[in-house]
């Protein structure tokens, strides 16, 4: 039996065990709890995760550093919008500052696909409002890939209204401007049209585009997720609107020539005419009017023929309206005199193998009186006196060849041939009008040398009231017996009576030439008049060409001159220009015989032939004469 010994200075019970401390135990003590690790496996999970902190900073520099501008505009796009602030195109007036081209507001209609919700009785009235096929517009909202599409352009304010009452979701309407022409088709080939982007496509809408366009501007948006402006950002900035521009056209004068013209189509029923009114003193257009025309506000069903601008973009023979030049270059060198004689008889003129021709016998005549005849055969004679170089001369400097330089989209040079290769049937074909070929603006111009005492004025379609100041083409002497010549050519003995105009005094020159067509004449004709009044101090040039009139009247003088007439007299009203002649002058009223004029010299009568010769002309042509004449683009453009 043992027995247990106590130490005294060790006491018992529960105080000793609440005394007693647990020893730590060493994770190396167990064997199944010490972790043994090789030195290269500890390196690679030391190398594995301080990369994969650097990963992460790296990260986060990219995303908060360099990133940040990213970031923050992909976030933008989530709810914020740029708009943009259309620019109003600037207005287009006349001299008197009547509207001619202005911008009405108006909306886009577009959706967003994905977000498009429509009942049917909604898209039935949505394609009603919007004069929409329904099946259109269902194919337009079911391109799901898309998050805008149109539906349509330039829509009225008032439609745009109704659109949105119909509170269709994903349907949305974005402001724009409307292009409205208050003239219509009477100043159509002058102001031209825009398109839906309201950019300019024609006339003086393209030639002046920068000026009229101005600069849209933009403001920020903040839209919630059915594309509703909720918050306005900031405006960018603000829109630069276009500024108005003022042409020289007189909206009243317009609207007579281009009545005139229309009707004289009608009458005479021609393929087209054109007329252009020029003021003397300051060389403004006042009047360019065209026939056929088009309504710019409605353009769904436009021709070419429609669109042509033909005082600036056709060219033709000009006929006998070229005489005047012929005579007088031959006066300002000396080499005639008014009352010079030429003996014309017995009409006809032969020059190699070709024969000139006039419509009568005349025998001697004076110069004066071989313009007031319009006699072939004397200005071929005068023209043969001179050298080809000072004729070519004169026609360059009065503008032939040349483009006028009026800021317009397709004025055309016309086509003078280099003075080396004329033959002498060709300068004495050319003397009168064939073998040349002119736009009527050109031709109208020129004869401000006579208008304007032998100065030839520059011409604009911006509006300038000063007097402008011409260049010195011949002699004022030359000039003013001209100007007498042609106010015989248009009176009762001349050419053209027809042309008078109650109170007034007129001068001018009748043309009639037929066409080429595939290097060959053909009986088609271009009937034309240029002339200008009151012949005591001219204030307006006015030129008209009729093409292919086919009612049984063709020469000028029937046709072109009292188109003249009309114009002038009315414009001369309009403009309140002092009559300068006896009120009691001949005009031709209804149901009166209309005064006979001077039978011009009959444009070459031709028949198409088989044999290699062309017909017979007023210059009598071989095939190579003709070709040549096509190389100069005399054939009107179809």
């Amino acid at each position: 039996m043992s027995t247990q010994h106590q130490h005294p200075s060790q006491p018992m019970g529960p105080q000793a065990v609440r005394k007693r401390r647990p020893r730590a135990v060493s994770m190396n003590a167990t064997p199944l709890l010490q972790v043994k690790l090789s030195n290269l496996r500890s390196r690679i999970a030391f190398f594995l995760l301080t990369l994969g902190f650097l990963a992460l900073i790296a990260r986060a520099i990219w995303l908060q550093v360099i990133s940040q501008d990213f970031l923050q505009r992909q976030g933008e796009v989530r709810y914020q919008r740029t708009l943009e602030l259309p620019a109003s195109r600037g207005k287009i007036l006349d001299r008197n500052g009547n509207t001619l081209a202005t911008s009405l507001p108006a909306s886009a209609v577009w959706v967003n696909p994905p977000e498009f919700r429509a009942s049917e009785q909604q898209l039935s009235q949505l394609a009603k409002l919007l004069g929409m096929r329904l099946s259109d517009i269902q194919q337009r909202v079911a391109q799901e890939e898309k998050t805008f599409v149109y539906l349509k352009r330039q829509v009225d304010a008032e439609i745009a209204r109704q659109v949105e009452g119909l509170q269709i979701a994903g349907l949305h309407l974005r402001r724009e401007y409307k292009r409205y022409y208050p003239e219509g088709d009477t100043a159509a080939h002058v102001v031209g049209f825009t398109n839906v982007e309201d950019s300019g496509q024609e006339g003086i809408e393209l030639s002046r585009e920068k000026m009229l366009s101005g600069v849209a501007g933009s403001r920020v948006v903040i839209r919630d997720r059915l594309g509703r402006i909720i918050e306005d950002v900031r405006e960018v900035r603000d829109p630069q609107h276009g500024r108005d521009l003022a042409l020289s056209l007189d909206s009243k004068i317009q609207f007579i020539a281009f009545n005139a013209i229309r009707d004289a189509v009608e009458l005479h029923r021609a393929k087209a005419a054109a007329a252009v009114v020029i003021d003397v003193q300051t060389g403004e257009l006042l009047a360019l009017a065209n026939w056929p025309s088009y309504n710019p506000n409605q353009r769904s069903h436009l021709s070419g023929a429609q669109l042509r601008n033909r005082v600036i973009t056709d060219i033709f023979e000009p006929g006998s309206t070229m005489k005047p030049f012929t005579t007088a270059l031959a006066l300002d060198s000396n080499r005639v005199r008014p009352e010079s004689t030429f003996n014309v008889a017995p009409g006809r003129m032969t020059i190699g193998n070709h024969t000139i021709n006039d419509a009568h016998a005349y025998g001697v005549l004076t110069v004066e009186q071989i313009l007031q005849k319009s006699s072939n055969v004397g200005t071929a004679k005068m023209a043969l006196q001179m050298p080809p170089q000072e004729m070519w001369q004169l026609f360059t400097q009065v503008g032939f060849g040349q483009a006028p330089d009026i800021g317009f989209p397709g004025a055309v040079a016309g086509r003078v041939r280099p003075h080396r290769g004329w033959k002498p049937i060709e300068q004495a074909t050319m003397s009168y009008g064939h073998g040349i070929s002119v736009s009527l603006l050109q031709l109208a111009r020129a004869y401000s040398i006579f208008a304007r005492d032998g100065e030839l004025i520059p011409v604009t379609m911006l509006k300038h009231a000063e007097r402008v100041d011409g260049e010195t083409v011949i002699r004022k002497d030359t000039a003013k017996a001209v100007r007498h010549m042609l106010e015989l050519a248009a009176g009762p003995g001349g050419t053209a009576p027809q042309a008078q105009i109650q109170g007034y005094r007129v001068a001018g020159k009748t043309g009639t030439a037929h066409k080429l067509e595939n290097g060959r004449y053909v009986n088609k004709y271009v009937a034309s008049f240029v002339g200008f009044a009151p012949v005591s101090d001219p204030r307006i040039i006015i030129a008209v060409m009729v093409d292919e009139p086919s009612a049984g009247k063709y020469y000028g003088g029937l046709v072109a001159a009292p188109v003249f007439s009309r114009i002038g007299g009315e414009s001369l009203r309009a403009l309140r220009v002092m009559p300068d002649a006896n009120m009691q002058a001949f005009v031709p009223k209804a149901g009166q015989s209309p005064m006979q004029p001077a039978q011009e010299p009959a444009p070459p009568a031709v028949a198409v032939q088989t044999d290699d010769k062309l017909a017979q002309s007023g210059a009598d042509r071989n095939r190579d004469d003709a070709q040549a004449l096509v190389a100069t683009g005399a054939v009107n453009k179809r």
